[in-house]
């Protein structure tokens, strides 16, 4: 179902990993992005979990731009000084700026799949890709029907300007946030300024708070929590299935 396919994006050629349901078709389409420990096998493993769902399935690596890079894992990649500065750097070089172009890209390439159904695409991501999720649909537009953060950082963050709170009125999608608790990347102070944000500027949104921690979703990060990923799984179906074209 899965396949390694490599796309044209905003700087160079992106790795990524494509993922088709089985049968006919047509299907809805969802760009998927990882949380900040990039492309691996968990993830794609992830990306294709969704597919079952009935969805094609498009998996950047969204740091293509550093060029290869040995699979990251994330239960040791802040456990020393020299592990946690090479994390952050790859975290900090991918600005906003890189993000909205990507996302063009990437949305490009999902619109050219043959069994892509027609309509707007998903967005959705865990952690930092939780964000990057957040500001795709804002650069995207009406292209975006749909957008999920899944213990995304940094959402509505008021001394940044590139915060996705800032973004909301580009937003066209239906947003669904799923936040985690004691996350000092996404405090309650955040969740409500999201809230306010999204609200004022009349987008369809749900923001709730998992009794789990920052990375619950994700099976290879040291804080993944078993009912809160299987209820993140359930939510995902039942937003994109309420709200993506068939």
């Amino acid at each position: 179902m899965q396949r390694a396919v490599e796309l044209e994006a905003a700087d160079g050629i992106c790795p990524a990993a494509l993922s088709v349901p089985e049968g006919d078709g047509p299907w809805p389409a969802v760009l998927m992005y990882a949380d900040a420990g990039g492309m691996r096998d968990t993830i794609r493993q992830m990306g294709e979990r969704l597919s079952t769902l009935g969805y094609v399935v498009l998996v950047p690596d969204f740091y293509y731009r550093i060029g290869p890079y040995d699979p990251i894992d994330m239960r040791t990649a802040f456990a020393t000084k020299e592990s946690a500065e090479k994390m952050m750097a790859m975290i900090q070089g991918y600005t906003a700026d890189m993000v909205r172009r990507d996302a063009q890209a990437f949305a490009d390439y999902l619109y050219s799949v043959p069994q892509k159904s027609p309509g707007g695409i998903g967005t959705t991501g865990y952690c930092m890709g939780g964000r990057l999720s957040l500001l795709s649909a804002a650069s995207l537009g009406t292209r975006a029907a749909a957008a999920a953060s899944f213990h995304g950082g940094n959402l509505a963050k008021a001394d940044d300007p590139d915060s996705p709170h800032y973004k909301a009125s580009a937003i066209r999608a239906a947003v669904y946030v799923a936040g985690a608790i004691e996350d000092p990347s996404f405090p309650e102070e955040q969740k409500a300024l999201l809230e306010r944000s999204l609200s004022e500027a009349g987008v369809t949104h749900t923001i709730e708070t998992y009794e789990a921690h920052h990375g619950f979703a994700v099976p290879d990060n040291p804080s993944y929590d078993p009912a809160a990923a299987e209820r993140h799984w359930r939510a995902t179906e039942q937003f994109f299935g309420s709200v993506l074209p068939r």
